[in-house]
């Protein structure tokens, strides 16, 4: 499938070029009817109205077929008819350029955008692929953008992106099927940190899962499924997580019953001015082991709530555990605090 990130509006320039070409074309019109006036007024006498407009439309396209409305008898019909050949002339040109420079522009800035646009793509490290741009898609944008995580959108269907590219102009974003390899390939998924595969289609979202995986062993991917029995198949196909929005919203219903305060709770945390999260940060193979108070277990940003080590969960650690490469500190805090504690963890390499 032919790759082409999706179009974008027209750049303000190609509007005021469109609005050139209908002034010129309401004064070509206006020419049309004044030579046409003017061909009866200044020819012989019962000149048909059609001869005059013929005359003028031949007079301003310059085709010189010869005079149909004779004018030898009238030094003014003439200087008319040279006035009307020059206006016309120079307004048709100018139509036409102006056409010429619409879509020359319109071509060569998709053709920039697009360059630009992969270029960008190249240089990702570790960012996400979303893949399905529909409602789940979306939202799962407007999350990594508000902890600051690079991703790339691909979505076969371009009037889903078309809202969020109007608040979020400088979306990365590829128009086609995210379960070609190519589209993948083009997302840059060999340097991928993680897939979504949130399309709206069970089986579109188990081949993202398998052509994903295959493509980068190593990448982390988590599927959406409608359908709780073909959640095994996402797994087995190469989905690490696999995510039910109908059996999750029926969970989350009875949570705001059981445990309204808990849940609401989460909500203000997602509706928070500063963007506070629940946040996790993996102590990479070159981290000299240290002890938790070294590191540093808050600040004004973030707070550390508990650190994975293999599958043993240690909530709210003493300040003398050992902090080792390859465990998860689970922290809860915004975009800032997360960004603080990996330059602690830098500084300890």
């Amino acid at each position: 499938m032919n790759k082409k990130p999706l179009r974008l509006a027209p750049p303000a320039q190609n509007a005021r070029v469109r609005l050139r070409i209908i002034w010129a074309a309401v004064a070509l019109v206006l020419q049309l009817v004044i030579g046409t006036l003017g061909f009866m007024y200044w020819g012989p006498k019962g000149t048909p109205a059609f001869d005059a407009f013929y005359m003028t439309a031949i007079s301003i396209t310059t085709v010189g077929y010869g005079e149909v409305v004779d004018l030898s008898a009238s030094h003014a019909g003439r200087l008319f008819a040279s006035f009307v050949s020059f206006a016309g002339f120079g307004t048709v040109t100018f139509i036409f350029s102006s056409l010429t420079v619409f879509f020359l522009e319109t071509d060569l800035n998709e053709a920039l955008r697009r360059r630009r646009m992969e270029k960008t793509i190249r240089k990702l490290k570790n960012h996400y692929i979303v893949c399905g741009f529909g409602r789940v898609g979306r939202n799962v944008g407007i999350e990594l953008l508000a902890t600051h995580h690079p991703f790339v959108a691909i979505e076969i269907s371009p009037a889903e992106t078309e809202q969020f590219l109007a608040r979020h102009p400088g979306l990365l974003h590829l128009e086609g099927d995210a379960s070609d390899d190519d589209m993948l390939l083009s997302a840059d998924i060999t340097d991928a940190k993680g897939v979504f595969a949130v399309t709206g289609d069970d089986s579109r979202n188990l081949m993202i899962c398998l052509t994903a995986r295959q493509l980068n062993p190593r990448v982390r991917i988590v599927a959406r499924c409608h359908e709780m029995r073909n959640a095994d198949k996402m797994r087995k196909a190469g989905a690490d997580v696999v995510v039910s929005p109908d059996f999750t919203g029926g969970m989350r219903i009875a949570a705001s019953m059981i445990r309204p305060q808990a849940v609401s709770f989460l909500d203000e945390m997602l509706r928070s001015d500063v963007h506070a999260r629940i946040d996790e940060v993996v102590i990479p193979e070159d981290f000299t082991a240290c002890t938790l108070a070294r590191l540093g277990r808050r600040s004004a940003h973030y707070v550390l709530l508990s650190i994975r080590a293999g599958t043993q969960t240690h909530f709210n650690p003493p300040d003398d555990f050992l902090v080792e490469p390859g465990q998860t500190l689970i922290l809860m805090g915004n975009a800032q605090g997360r960004d603080e504690l990996q330059a602690a963890i830098r500084a300890l390499r």
